[in-house]
């Protein structure tokens, strides 16, 4: 596991910018227990920003925020790794935690209250001017959602695609072939040469996890 590192401006256009954080610390279920280092999403501008996938340790991620507005902490699912600092990033700045519904019963695993807000497919979360477009993507999760920044040409993919290929099934609340499905009808959609910004790792594009998984559809 590598120590957590300050933010990194991945992405710029003016004002609008992507941060990224990376945060350490581990990933439990089904009784296992995984090292692992996150990617926290930034999204906003000098005055605003929507925190993506609060993993681990708030620290990092508020000294991320620099004091800015934070509009809204978005969890693109609910496995521990990518929650565990959602209460004190909360905490810390009053926005509210938004999560698919489909997630609560990942989400219970670690918190005894609820999500302030829920996400479904085609919501819109607003930020610095520009829009973040909800795409509910299940497969590695029930609840797992995708956030589509067309001003940028990205997509942030929590767990769902990776450079590489789609993220892991094969434990409890997954499903490889509704996983494929989502990414064949709801990602591989976008323009090709959308980026990529994935929950753990590196960046990545439409075109090329299109080429590496290939867009028929799974019968």
């Amino acid at each position: 596991m590598s120590a957590p590192a300050g933010p990194e401006v991945v992405v710029a256009d003016g004002g609008l910018r992507i941060e990224r954080v990376v945060t350490s610390g581990t990933f439990e279920l089904d009784g296992g227990k995984w090292d692992v280092d996150n990617n926290v999403w930034l999204i906003g501008d000098d005055e605003q920003v929507i925190v993506v996938d609060p993993a681990h340790e708030a620290a990092p991620i508020l000294d991320g925020v620099a004091g800015r507005e934070v509009v809204a902490i978005v969890c693109t699912h609910a496995h521990n790794d990518h929650i565990t600092a959602a209460a004190d990033v909360r905490a810390a700045t009053g926005a509210p935690v938004h999560l698919h519904p489909g997630d609560r019963v990942l989400w219970d695993m670690t918190y005894d209250w609820a999500p302030d807000e829920s996400l479904s497919d085609g919501d819109e979360l607003r930020v610095a001017g520009a829009t973040l477009r909800v795409i509910h993507t299940p497969g590695h999760a029930p609840g797992a959602c995708c956030l589509y920044l067309e001003a940028l040409d990205v997509v942030f993919t929590g767990d769902t695609l990776f450079q590489g290929g789609p993220g892991a099934t094969g434990r409890s609340y997954s499903d490889e072939d509704t996983l494929l499905a989502s990414i064949r009808t709801s990602l591989f959609t976008l323009p090709g040469h959308t980026t990529v910004l994935t929950g753990h790792g590196d960046a990545t594009s439409i075109a090329a996890e299109s080429a590496t998984i290939g867009a028929g559809s799974e019968q």
